[in-house]
């Protein structure tokens, strides 16, 4: 024992490290990854998106609806075509359950570490902790983003098999072609995934912020309904451009057959703004946080 001690090498890095450490070895993507996969929550929501579309369709089976009409609104035409469907389907999820989505995999990431007095025993392996804020986001985003693509993936399959590949039309009579369309959902899903990154910046933050991760959830949530309420509200005028969720739905001037990119630009650059500054503020708070947990 002895000679192996003496034959240890004790000696530090520039940066004061131990010799021999690396930060980029501790928590791999893959194994934080595989670990998120494995937990109950994460497999009940992934289950729960492929089932939706299929409840949406015996909704609409076992409802009164015509299948040929081609006017009204996005619901009127949700069983117009299978690209319609999907249009619809992102509008029904669009108010809360994306939304939803997001914070649940943000929010839930650092707090529930704390929750499971864990936190401190992964910062002590040692992970450090910027990298374990980023390792953890990360891995949420993968999780979000997967999830986002998910559910309109399901959903077109289901319309195709029921509602066949016809064209894709508006509310205000435009059709475009199903190839097209396919290309229109595409940059849809694009467009909400960067448009919910705000929703991942303050869940993030929250989940630096408490122990408890039904409160990181639950506080971006609540934050997404209140901006939707006053975005509701015509007597705040140009003000509501400043709410998070004004741009939630622009996206729909993709199913057109001249698209106007104004709303998405704004509502993109909106989203990227807020995601900046709560995530700042949650590395500054996770990096000075006193870790008891």
């Amino acid at each position: 024992m002895e000679l192996a001690a003496n034959r240890e090498d004790t000696g530090y890095d520039a940066d004061g490290s131990v010799s021999g450490f690396r930060q980029r070895r501790t928590l791999p993507l893959r194994v934080e990854l595989v670990r998120q996969l494995r937990r109950r929550r994460t497999q009940l929501l992934l289950g729960f998106l492929v089932l939706l579309p299929f409840i949406l369709w015996a909704a609409f089976e076992f409802g009164s609806s015509d299948n040929s009409r081609r006017s009204g609104g996005f619901v009127d035409l949700a069983t117009a075509s299978a690209p319609n469907f999907v249009v619809f389907v992102l509008f029904a999820a669009g108010s809360f359950l994306l939304p939803m989505i997001v914070a649940l995999f943000f929010g839930d990431t650092i707090a529930s570490e704390a929750s499971w007095s864990s936190l401190k025993y992964l910062l002590a392996m040692p992970v450090p902790r910027g990298r374990l804020l980023r390792q953890k986001a990360l891995t949420s985003g993968l999780l979000s983003l997967f999830a986002l693509a998910l559910l309109p993936a399901v959903a077109l399959v289901v319309g195709v098999v029921f509602y066949g590949a016809g064209e894709a039309v508006s509310p205000t009579g435009d059709a475009i072609e199903f190839s097209d369309s396919l290309l229109a959902m595409l940059f849809a899903v694009l467009y909400i995934s960067v448009n919910l990154l705000w929703v991942a910046g303050l869940a993030i933050f929250l989940s630096v912020t408490t122990d408890a991760p039904l409160g990181a959830v639950g506080g971006t949530v609540l934050v997404a309904i209140l901006s939707q309420i006053l975005d509701q509200i015509t007597a705040l005028g140009g003000l509501r451009d400043y709410l998070p969720t004004h741009f939630s739905f622009a996206w729909s001037d993709l199913i057109s057959t001249d698209i106007d990119w104004s709303n998405m630009t704004r509502g993109a650059f909106s989203a990227v703004t807020y995601a900046a500054v709560f995530g700042l503020l949650a590395a500054r708070r996770f990096r000075t946080k006193d870790i008891t947990s």
